[in-house]
């Protein structure tokens, strides 16, 4: 890697999953395309939402469908790896847009570089956070804090993590998380003894990405990021054929 190079972080605030998905689909486009200035780091909040993976979900589910439809939450289908999960108001999450190669990073590493963060910002509010051998992600105990999820198209990865810091944790007793039955979800603040808010959890997980994997932040608005991919969409010419398939990471 080359700590010289920044990488650049982007906060969305709160943002229909749909539309963050289709900004991510630009981003990977442009990033391998070499058209944008360097690696891009998200940091979004969403509203209510389940996402299944490449490995499925909906068998995960433990309540009908309709249940879930009638609270107004969607279950949308993503090519990251993993099965269902629940992404809601009180959750940061993280989608780093990285070019893997140019960054000297494998899946692998990027993974356990996002289980890191999660496992550090943990400690800054007293608590304890690990690895759990059966899946990937940020765990207390027997319980799931933090989940990852990834894909990787032409180099570039996309989807990430998403850590529970303060957020209504009962959708997620209407599905198996990630897969695993009778597993137990928690959140930053039903376990620290410290207040918690998502801004200064934000901030802890980007100190924390910046250390482990050697990189300083340039802040970006989401203006200007705006700015430099519509300038390059308006001035490449439409490419036929589908994008080669994502390869997603082994998550949770």
């Amino acid at each position: 890697m080359k700590p010289s190079v920044p990488w650049r972080a982007v906060r969305l605030g709160r943002m229909a999953y749909g539309e963050a998905l289709a900004l991510q689909r630009r981003l990977v486009a442009a990033r391998a395309a070499g058209a944008l200035r360097g690696d891009i780091v998200l940091f979004v909040e969403h509203p209510p939402v389940f996402t299944t993976g490449r490995r499925g979900g909906r068998e995960c589910l433990l309540v009908p469908e309709e249940t879930i439809a009638a609270r107004g939450i969607p279950i949308v289908a993503v090519e990251r790896g993993g099965f269902i999960t629940y992404h809601g108001p009180g959750q940061a999450v993280v989608y780093p847009i990285l070019h893997l190669p140019q960054n000297g990073l494998g899946v692998a590493e990027l993974v356990s570089g996002l289980e890191e963060a999660m496992i550090r910002t943990a400690a800054d509010w007293e608590v304890a956070a690990g690895r759990d051998a059966r899946n990937r992600g940020c765990w207390v105990g027997g319980k799931k804090i933090g989940s990852i999820g990834l894909a990787v198209r032409r180099g570039v990865s996309f989807h990430g993590l998403a850590f529970n810091v303060d957020l209504d944790l009962e959708p997620f007793s209407w599905i198996e998380p990630c897969g695993l039955a009778q597993v137990g979800v928690t959140s930053l603040a039903r376990e620290s003894p410290r207040p918690v808010s998502l801004p200064a959890v934000e901030r802890a997980l980007a100190r924390y990405l910046g250390e482990i994997f050697g990189r300083f932040w340039e802040r970006v608005s989401r203006g200007d990021l705006e700015k430099e991919l519509v300038a390059w969409e308006t001035a490449v010419e439409p490419r036929g054929g589908a994008p080669p398939p994502p390869v997603p990471s082994p998550p949770g």
